[in-house]
């Protein structure tokens, strides 16, 4: 239940009530209808909600609003209600204070409603996938690799904390260019294990890691000379199986460890085996959006945009200067291409398995892509420019000591998220790289170490483990947590109290915009704010040894806000713990 939102309706409830029962007396014209805003005042001596509904109704009634204020205000009945007060400002803006109901309600709500607590229905009985991650099985994962999986599998939790059924997805890149690269690198390695190094050339577009070293070696271990005078093309699909064979076990093993598990590890090769690859281009061909030219089939991506960016509004001489190119779909030499496995994948996420929405997470050096993979979904059909949406993260940089780092010191090599965890603890990886997306990050590997309040996941971790303390030393004492109907809330006078109460209640709005942006950082910048809302209130108000009303309110606030500190904690995929 969203408290925030409970209180704006019953603004304009009551609002409504007083203008009805005005207009009844004869004191205000009859029929008048208006959409007047209530907002939350930035400065709470204002009030703690407002509404504009004077100001809009003033035309229509043809009066001074400060004269429809006084006339509402006279007729406002708020006994029951979760305010205590109504005032005029300004030119007629009406002023609502917060009561002890309001108050009483909110933790109550948080009590009922345990770990749901923040869930909505804003996207109830929508059928959500979120495909991130989804790395070339070719080599280690790296830091673009850990931003995007925290950025993707927290998304998917606010998703489903908003009402969406969501589906976490990795598109296992198992076949086409990269996995022929990966293929001819192993070979080089291991023939030049039988050969000796200087007898086999390396490729220059190869991947040089040791990883591929190590992969050559275990494959040799297994099998020897075997595959030393076999078919080239044998001997590739041996060695590329092989390697993935390894990969992607470890992939999951790694990202089994930052708390990320997958729906479904979907192969890229079951689109070419299948024969989708070629229907869905085929299907492109049926209507007109292919055509041939030097042996080779081309997309004709440049028209679909042009088309699309011409229903937004944009001019034909904007269009121009876009520089709009074509896409090979099918190579002269018969191999479809990436972009064409691409469409494919995305067709069969909407027609096949019928997601209403698609949520990729890109590295933003992939935004030239976004737009030709909408279009080819809009030209097959699939409303694409509606239905797929592309969340761009910007790229890591590690920090240590105010310097750049990009090699491991016990490695020697590039860090990759096996690396990564071994120095920083998961819950700080959780937490920091669940940054705004579109913001480039300086991952401090100090700071995320450090046991102090300058590192924000320990300082509401620690809020958390304080408050757990707290609880377990007055258990101690005979004082255990009271249910929320047998506590007097209006007790809670301090200014740190009420701010409090106010500040648990936000966590709702924060659920739903994190959904409704694609942005869950603001689970984390949430989690700040209460956690020093806490810790402002725990400076101000004493509860041991206090008056029994006052400790057993103090004591029930405490525990909510242990409760959904723990419940955000768990959303965005770190932990809470109870000691520190």
């Amino acid at each position: 239940m969203n408290m925030i939102q409970n209180a704006r309706v019953q603004v304009l409830s009551l609002t409504w009530a007083a203008y009805e029962k005005a207009a009844a007396a004869g004191l205000l014209p009859e029929g008048v209808t208006v959409k007047p805003a209530v907002e939350i005042p930035k400065d709470t001596a204002n009030g703690d909600y407002t509404t504009t509904f004077c100001l809009a109704a003033a035309k229509a009634m043809r009066m001074n609003p400060r004269q429809v204020a006084q006339i509402l205000m006279d007729h406002m009945e708020l006994e029951g209600s979760y305010f205590t007060s109504v005032e005029m400002a300004g030119p007629g803006f009406l002023n609502f204070r917060l009561g002890t109901k309001w108050f009483a309600d909110t933790v109550a709500c948080i009590e009922a409603e345990g770990g749901d607590y923040g869930s909505n229905t804003m996207l109830y009985g929508q059928k959500y996938m979120v495909e991130f991650v989804s790395a070339n099985p070719t080599g280690p994962m790296h830091m673009g690799n850990a931003r995007g999986g925290v950025l993707g599998d927290t998304l998917a939790a606010v998703l489903a904390k908003s009402g969406a059924d969501v589906w976490r997805e990795f598109y296992v890149n198992d076949a086409g260019n990269q996995i022929e690269k990966f293929a001819s690198s192993l070979e080089a390695r291991y023939l030049q294990i039988i050969h000796g190094e200087d007898a086999i050339p390396f490729p220059e577009d190869g991947y040089h890691g040791d990883d591929i070293r190590e992969l050559a070696k275990a494959f040799y271990e297994q099998e020897g000379d075997k595959y030393a005078d076999a078919d080239v093309a044998e001997r590739h699909e041996a060695l590329a199986q092989f390697g993935l064979s390894h990969n992607i076990p470890k992939m999951k093993t790694d990202l089994a460890r930052y708390g990320i598990h997958y729906d479904e590890w979907f192969f890229e090769s079951s689109l070419h085996e299948s024969g989708y690859v070629a229907d869905s281009v085929a299907m492109l061909t049926e209507r007109g959006y292919t055509y041939e030219k030097d042996g080779a089939l081309w997309l004709k991506t440049s028209q679909i945009m042009a088309e699309n960016l011409k229903k937004a509004g944009k001019s034909d001489a904007d269009i121009e200067k876009l520089g709009l190119k074509d896409d090979v779909l099918r190579r002269a030499n018969g191999f479809y291409t990436y972009f064409a496995a691409d469409i494919a994948y995305h067709r069969n996420k909407f027609a096949v398995r019928g997601f209403d929405k698609v949520i990729n997470i890109w590295g933003a050096d992939h935004h030239g892509h976004v737009a030709r993979l909408k279009g080819a979904m809009d030209a097959l059909g699939l409303n694409g420019t509606e239905r797929l949406d592309i969340v761009l993260m910007q790229l890591v940089k590690l920090m240590q000591d105010g310097e750049v780092v990009r090699m491991s010191k016990r490695t020697g090599k590039a860090i990759s998220l096996t690396d990564l965890l071994d120095m920083v603890p998961v819950d700080a990886c959780r937490y920091f790289f669940n940054a705004k997306p579109e913001t480039q990050m300086d991952f401090d590997l100090g700071l995320a170490v450090r046991e102090d309040s300058e590192n924000p996941v320990y300082y509401v971790q620690y809020a958390h483990a304080r408050i757990c303390t707290l609880l377990k030393n007055l258990e101690s004492e005979g004082y255990t947590v009271p249910a929320a109907a047998e506590v007097d809330f209006a007790v809670l006078s301090d200014e740190s109290e009420i701010n409090l109460i106010k500040q648990l209640a936000v966590y709702c709005e924060a659920v739903r915009l994190a959904a409704q942006n694609y942005d869950p950082s603001h689970i984390n910048r949430y989690l700040i704010d209460l956690a020093a809302a806490f810790h402002k209130f725990y400076n101000a108000c004493r509860i041991k040894g206090e008056a029994e009303p006052v400790l057993r309110a103090r004591l029930k606030l405490a525990d909510t806000v242990r409760s959904v500190l723990r419940n955000g904690m768990e959303l965005i995929g770190s932990s809470a713990p109870e000691k520190m």
